[in-house]
């Protein structure tokens, strides 16, 4: 019978079995515009291995799926790489569904497993045998959550990479190099900005430790978006200049305003910095949210931020904004904060004090207008943002 939902194939002897979500905007405060996927994976050899599940509410694709290679009944084992609930929402009814032999998880992915829905899991050994081919394990801690951790099967050369190399894409096509490039590019950047930024140092410790396990790689598998068959090295290039965080010929403008006072200081020092010849986004936040703005920081050597005071506060808006980016950890950056105020001024020097404990890099001092910038204000911040770019220049 021909089935609503079918199964694509990954290599011999691994089947994609996930989800598409087409419709998610939001994905715990970042913005998702093309949607995502849930990838789980299905492993036929003398042990039936499914690598994941997928979202409460995907399961009955998933299964579908899964029926089209193999009745889901002879799954064997279970394997949870990752215990968040994109990945493991469905996870308790696959258990009842196919009653495999053993599931497994690392050590913090059976506390967590345990702590969400009250699931047993036996902790993964360094490797398991299928039978024809093996599954190895590294944990991945902090990448992004405590039981995180990647498996790597030996027969096919598949490396099923958990959250890493992900992007949150919804398509049609199963493979990356299928896909405008551009959208790859941006899309896996936004979804590291965004995720794992935070744990970059994690990050190149597991960079740095691949060669060493030598994979007869053939496939990169994430739990988002489309997989990559090809040009690893690309793709672990593309995280390794990711975490190591260089100063990158960019510069990103961030405010909101009001009365449009802190609007025309943010024209002034983008002006500024363009006139010194590098490439300035401008960023406002009344049509723009979080995780565009700390996709564009990430990609920035320079980063700008503007507000105008209100009950004796910074903006409500930019407070959100760097509250939400402190905690992804930006490093290596030029900043700059500037303002406007009717009366008591907090602002610009509230802006200061985020982005000292970011340890921005600040070397001209906030500017802060009252009512409405000056000239002499507007040049000022114009001059600010010539020298931050050649202060940027000479960095590279």
């Amino acid at each position: 019978m021909k089935s609503f939902y079918n199964a694509e194939r990954v290599s011999e002897n691994v089947w994609w079995v996930g989800a598409v979500d087409w419709h998610v905007r939001n994905f715990h405060g970042y913005l998702t515009e093309r949607g995502t996927t849930y990838n789980a994976f299905l492993i036929i050899d003398e042990k039936v291995t499914l690598i994941d599940t997928v979202k409460e509410g995907f399961f009955d694709e998933m299964m579908e799926r899964i029926s089209t290679v193999i009745d889901p009944e002879k799954i064997d084992y279970i394997v949870s790489n990752h215990a968040e609930p994109d990945h493991s929402g469905a996870l308790a009814s696959t258990i009842e569904a196919v009653k495999p032999e053993k599931v497994f998880s690392s050590v913090m992915g059976a506390k967590t497993l345990k702590a969400y829905y009250g699931i047993d899991t036996q902790v993964v050994p360094q490797s398991i045998s299928l039978g024809q081919g093996s599954l190895s394990f590294v944990e991945t801690r902090m990448l992004h959550w405590p039981d995180s951790m990647i498996s790597f099967y030996d027969r096919d050369g598949v490396l099923f990479s958990q959250d890493a190399f992900g992007q949150h894409l919804a398509g049609s096509k199963l493979w990356a190099d299928d896909y405008d490039q551009g959208i790859i590019e941006h899309e896996m950047s936004k979804y590291y900005a965004n995720i794992i930024n935070a744990q970059s140092t994690k990050v190149l410790a597991v960079l740095d430790s691949l060669p060493a396990l030598n994979l007869p790689l053939q496939v990169i598998a994430p739990d988002h978006g489309p997989l990559f068959r090809k040009d690893f090295d690309k793709v672990f290039s593309a995280y390794r200049r990711y975490a190591e965080q260089k100063p990158q010929a960019k510069a990103v403008v961030v405010y909101c305003t009001m009365w449009h006072a802190t609007e025309a200081l943010a024209r002034a020092f983008a002006d500024g910095v363009r006139h010194a010849g590098i490439e300035v986004e401008l960023i406002d936040l009344a049509v723009s949210e979080r995780s565009a703005v700390m996709t564009a920081v990430a990609n920035s050597g320079l980063a700008a931020f503007g507000a105008p005071t209100m009950n004796n506060q910074v903006f409500p808006a930019m407070a959100d904004v760097l509250t939400y980016i402190k905690g992804l950890k930006p490093l290596n950056k030029i900043g700059f904060a500037f303002g406007s105020c009717g009366w008591s001024g907090e602002g610009a020097k509230q802006i200061t004090a985020e982005l000292e404990a970011m340890k921005f890099d600040l070397p001209i001092p906030f500017v802060q207008s009252k009512y409405k910038p000056t000239q002499e204000e507007l040049m000022k911040v114009f001059e600010a943002g010539e020298t931050l770019a050649e202060k940027l220049k000479q960095s590279l």
